[in-house]
């Protein structure tokens, strides 16, 4: 694929379908987070201009059965792999 056909990253995106910051199209493509110069594989949503990134807490669920997540400050890149 070419970097064309894909859609241009949104500055925040969420995995959760309820959200109103999840984009189904970007998720047709393998995208990657950079944070604070490590790649996570463990990020529920992040923020580019806020500079932040939720991430699951443990194995800690919500009443609704979501991961319990916390939010990291610091420098976010995201990218398609």
């Amino acid at each position: 694929m070419t970097e064309t056909t894909k859609p241009a990253l949104p500055d925040r995106l969420s995995v959760d379908p309820k959200s109103p910051h999840h984009v189904a199209a970007v998720f047709e493509h393998e995208i990657g987070i950079r944070f604070n110069g490590k790649d996570r594989f463990d990020v529920e949503e992040y923020c580019l201009s806020e500079g932040w990134i939720k991430v699951p807490a443990g194995k800690t669920l919500d009443r609704k059965g979501r991961p319990l997540c916390i939010k990291l400050k610091g420098a976010v890149e995201a990218f398609y792999r």
